[in-house]
């Protein structure tokens, strides 16, 4: 995903969820409507993307 899909996503973001290890999987559109997963992580007051990929069905509820 390009960096700016995935900025898109992140602040359009339509759902999130813990997945452990102090990552959250945030779901939303990417630049033309699709659905991405991008895993991010907060590290020192910042937030870093660790995963960003098409959204898989378990994410899609």
């Amino acid at each position: 995903l390009s960096e700016d899909s995935i900025r898109h996503a992140l602040r359009n973001h339509v759902d999130l969820f813990d997945v452990g290890d102090g990552m959250t999987m945030v779901i939303g559109p990417d630049r033309s409507g699709g659905l991405v997963e991008v895993g991010v992580v907060e590290r020192y007051d910042d937030l870093y993307v660790a995963h960003a990929m098409p959204a898989r069905p378990k994410f899609l509820r």
